[in-house]
């Protein structure tokens, strides 16, 4: 199948608000594709409907070559679901956790237990199987939560703002696990507000903006699109950023930003590299750093937006009631 999931038109609203404005998308089998947007642009609306969750006011779906509407039980057969926050039963150990899935799953009682053994040892969790959940760490959680959501062995697995909440080395850990996964051919829909993350995994990027998909497409083409690229200066003595900042805006015809003492202003010409440098020189400005780079997939998703991805929309439609 060229496509686990396909999307068209699909529109969502609660109340007189619209959370979904004719969502498209065409998931390619055995790829991370990943849903990028602030909260509350629709992402977890959109995994809602794909995962019938909720029932789309207008448009159409398929997961795995079902209809999500008329054949929900097949769709729910075959898929798994990581929501944004872990749903486990904290007062169950882990294996209890897993061997209850599995025998709702209808899995009998050994078939269970063999399948909850062998996905605590492939997310390194044997050695607190028999632990109360409760117990356990934040990223601990968030994996025995993935481990759950693949009891039943899916095809196409839906992950929700996932790493959320996560220390680094624990969302470095579960990216691992994500690229294991679709190396043994699942397909994975992403939803993140991560732009790192996004960039690490997806092999192609949908960003969603109040409920509508703005742009499409792979990190690299996405970066693209804005086309130039950005020039980025430290100076040794902090004082001397507003001199930089000025300098670096006249020579670029652009606003120029500061994050951390770090001045960064969009470049369409080459040729204002050297102009910057030889004007610093001329002020006696010494510079600690000083590179010229593509655009990130931040600046991408300002440029798209007018905000940046971290900063949540007006309203947040994420935590609307199904």
């Amino acid at each position: 199948m060229e496509y686990a999931i396909r999307a068209e038109g699909l529109v969502r609203r609660f109340g007189a608000t619209t959370a979904l404005a004719g969502v498209d998308l065409a998931v390619p089998t055995g790829t991370v594709f990943g849903l990028l947007g602030p909260n509350g642009a629709g992402k977890t609306t959109a995994v809602r409907v794909l995962t019938t969750l909720l029932r789309a006011d207008e448009g159409h779906a398929t997961v795995g070559g079902f209809d999500v509407r008329r054949d929900a039980h097949q769709v729910r057969q075959i898929i798994g679901l990581t929501g944004q926050y872990a749903s486990v039963d904290e007062t169950l150990t882990g294996s209890e956790n897993l061997l209850l899935i599995g025998r709702l799953l209808g899995m009998g009682r050994a078939d269970a237990k063999a399948r909850a053994r062998q996905l605590l040892a492939d997310f390194h969790l044997s050695d607190a199987g028999e632990r109360p959940a409760k117990t356990y760490s934040g990223g601990m959680r968030r994996r025995l939560d993935l481990a759950a959501s693949l009891v039943g062995r899916p095809q196409v697995l839906f992950l929700d703002e996932p790493t959320t909440g996560l220390d680094p080395r624990s969302r470095t850990e579960l990216w691992d696990i994500v690229r294991d996964l679709v190396g043994s051919g699942v397909t994975v829909l992403l939803t993140t507000q991560y732009l790192e993350e996004a960039d690490q995994l997806a092999s192609e990027i949908a960003v969603v903006d109040h409920g509508r998909v703005i742009a499409q497409g792979t990190p690299e083409q996405l970066k693209s699109k804005t086309g130039g690229q950005t020039l980025a200066i430290r100076p040794v003595d902090p004082a001397d950023v507003p001199r930089v900042v000025a300098v670096a805006g006249a020579a670029a015809g652009s606003t120029a930003e500061v994050v951390q003492q770090t001045v960064s202003v969009p470049v369409n010409d080459p040729g204002v590299l050297p102009t910057v440098v030889r004007q610093l020189d001329e002020a006696g400005v010494p510079v600690a750093e000083l590179s010229l780079r593509g655009a990130s997939l931040d600046e991408v998703f300002l440029s798209l937006t007018g905000h940046p991805a971290e900063q949540a929309t007006p309203t947040d439609l994420e935590g609307a009631p199904a």
